[in-house]
């Protein structure tokens, strides 16, 4: 494909398939502990793109650091961060609540590319990203509860956010010289490595072969692991990280839609209201 074409395709296509990672955890639950389904994800992905790797003939990194810097963004960028907050919800924090704290990743990115990366960010990225954080919020606001919220999932919640936020920005350091389905391929043995013994003392490894079950994982492994993280990484090679995390505000409102055409999820004015906004904040954001 072409280089152009696929830069202005990558940001919508990337949202679109991201946003399908809500519906998966959805779909998934009734049939598959959280951290069990996410270990077995990233072994099905890192033996899938060994495969490519070996039938595109791509060399391996030679030197210690390539893998060690790839190990580190694969614990944060997949295992931390998925991990997180899949704990988090089991253990009682509303889903609408996790999407909120999701959402103050790119807040976050744009208050550590300055002094990590260098990045300048303008005063008119800064008001789109504070329109796309209200329109993300709007979009979830109907689906916070009113009921208490775990202190510790919260905190582990954050943890898992800010655990995406240091990965983008590492990746942005350390990963721009590797072949992406290398880089993806170490990155998902780290991220199997730090949840495995989660896995063990958490879970009980539970996992019912359903079809609905082996389908998500499917497209969990084919759509998600490889699909959106390799355009996510091309996206991070290609540009500034503060307009990479910046799309995520489109996310809420994509699962939103998505929710209303598979489970008949109402959306509510005060909903649409905040897609419209968050679409904005991302134009503004993107602009600047």
């Amino acid at each position: 494909m072409n280089p152009n074409v696929l830069a202005r395709l990558a940001p919508p296509l990337f949202v679109l398939i991201w946003a399908t990672g809500f519906i998966v955890a959805r779909f998934v639950a009734p049939y598959a502990e959280p951290l069990t389904f996410l270990f077995v994800r990233y072994v099905l992905a890192t033996l899938v793109l060994a495969v490519i790797v070996a039938v595109a003939r791509v060399s391996w990194p030679r030197h210690w650091h390539d893998w060690r810097n790839s190990l580190i963004a694969g614990i944060l960028l997949h295992g931390l961060y998925l991990g997180g907050v899949f704990w988090s919800v089991k253990h009682g924090l509303p889903a609408g609540i996790s999407a909120l704290v999701a959402g103050l990743q790119p807040l976050a990115t744009g208050l550590l590319a300055g002094p990590l990366l260098g990045e300048r960010v303008s005063r008119g990225r800064w008001i789109g990203i504070g329109i796309g954080f209200l329109g993300a919020a709007l979009v979830v606001a109907p689906k916070l509860g009113a009921g208490g919220v775990p202190p510790l999932a919260l905190a582990i919640c954050v943890l898992g956010m800010l655990s995406i936020t240091l990965g983008t920005i590492w990746q942005k350091r350390t990963g721009s010289n590797l072949d992406l389905r290398v880089n993806a391929a170490i990155q998902y043995s780290g991220a199997g490595a730090v949840t495995l013994p989660l896995v063990l003392l958490t879970e009980e490894g539970h996992m019912e072969l359903t079809l609905p079950l082996l389908g998500a994982m499917a497209w969990a492994v084919l759509g998600l692991s490889i699909g959106a993280i390799g355009l996510l990484l091309f996206l991070i090679r290609q540009g500034a990280v503060v307009g990479v995390a910046t799309l995520l505000y489109l996310v809420p409102p994509v699962a939103a839609l998505m929710a209303f055409a598979l489970f008949g999820e109402t959306l509510s004015p005060i909903q649409l209201a905040g897609m419209a906004l968050a679409a904005l904040g991302v134009a503004v954001a993107s602009r600047s």
